[in-house]
């Protein structure tokens, strides 16, 4: 016998699911309450390491069906959503995305769909990274400094250099400069390395 699952995700605490479940009812599925899994928590976290959607994987068996009403709530971006879908698929799992027109994910046209979604993610991601690197480039261009400011300045990393050498640990310097010992460490390094005679 076909057992139906839904699987309804909200980001925080203070947002309900209840949008989700009317939804899907409104589609004509009918969830048993033991069958419904409802989640609060960040849509940037994968799939797998969403506790309710873990476990309601565990519970799934060849032959059951899987209801959202997004895509998003079957992972964190396109792949994230695409490596669900085909673990589920292997499972035997059916997976209907309302927002598809309840289209069945691991159907033959459903894998097209989530072809097409996976090449629209990617065309998207590399998009931004030209304009990031465009932007850079920019930036660059125009004198700007690139990345964070330092944690101290020249005058600041000279006097570093000069109780280094005075014999004042790391720990000892970070705390006076209000800083972090990984910082004061690479003053070290530098330091070290620019009195390599090699």
């Amino acid at each position: 016998m076909t057992r139906v699952f839904a699987y309804c995700r909200v980001s925080s605490t203070d947002q309900t699911t209840q949008n989700q479940t009317t939804e899907i009812k409104a589609a004509g599925f009918s969830i048993e309450d033991h069958r419904l899994i409802e989640e609060s928590i960040s849509g940037s976290v994968v799939a797998k390491k969403r506790p309710g959607f873990t476990k309601l994987i565990e519970r799934m068996e060849s032959g059951d069906i899987l209801i959202v009403t997004k895509l998003d709530r079957l992972g964190r971006n396109a792949m994230d959503v695409r490596s669900t879908v085909e673990q589920l698929s292997g499972m035997g799992v059916r997976v209907y995305c309302l927002a598809l027109g309840g289209a069945d994910l691991t159907s033959s046209a459903g894998k097209m769909t989530m072809q097409v979604i996976a090449a629209v993610a990617e065309f998207e991601r590399d998009l931004l990274i030209e304009r990031t690197q465009s932007g850079i480039n920019r930036a660059k261009a125009a004198g700007k400094k690139i990345g964070r400011p330092p944690a101290l300045n020249i005058s600041q990393c000279k006097n570093v250099m000069e109780k280094l050498a005075a014999g004042i640990n790391v720990s000892e310097l970070a705390r006076e400069f209000k800083t972090t010992r990984q910082t004061i460490m690479r003053i070290r390094d530098r330091m070290t390395h620019d009195n390599d005679p090699t």
